[in-house]
């Protein structure tokens, strides 16, 4: 990250985060904020869903993870500079309230759960939107989540589609 942005970075270090990291986080989290940025992979999850329990406010960035990817190993610190600066640009909040914009319908009326290549276009309309991929319950708990708008929503949809056609 620091290759890419002028930011101040913790590491986790991994799942079994202690208690002097949970303090810098705090700090940094009441001074001006964070962004979550994990590795775009299981134990990434894992450690971002931690993190935002424990600092809800925080803002969440996401990396495709072949832009992760180097040799077999996935990491943000495989990423370009400039697919990381992109992934903080996209750094979306998480909403307090819970919000029912989206639902299962719209997952299936959309072509992101139930057909063929359904993985592949939550990945495509996950990168476009910012809010990473995910299988078909996580994907519509981050529309939601993240608050993503309806128009937004259809847009970026649309886009992919003609994308696909050409």
């Amino acid at each position: 990250v620091k290759r890419a942005a002028e930011a101040e970075t913790i590491a986790t270090h991994g799942f079994g985060i202690r208690q002097e990291t949970f303090a810098l986080i705090e700090k940094a989290y009441a001074e001006r904020g964070i962004i979550i940025f994990t590795d775009p992979d299981f134990s990434g999850e894992k450690i971002r869903k931690r993190l935002s329990e424990r600092f809800p406010l925080g803002k969440h960035a996401f990396l495709p993870r072949e832009e992760a990817l180097k040799d077999g190993d996935v990491g943000i610190e495989n990423a370009s500079p400039e697919n990381i600066r992109e992934a903080l640009n996209r750094a979306r909040a998480a909403t307090l309230n819970k919000r029912n914009e989206f639902r299962q319908e719209d997952m299936l009326e959309y072509g992101l759960v139930g057909k063929p290549g359904a993985a592949e276009r939550r990945d495509r309309l996950g990168r476009r939107l910012g809010i990473g991929y995910g299988n078909g319950k996580i994907f519509l708990n981050r529309l939601n989540q993240y608050g993503i708008e309806r128009n937004e929503f259809t847009r970026a949809a649309e886009e992919l589609e003609k994308e696909t056609i050409k």
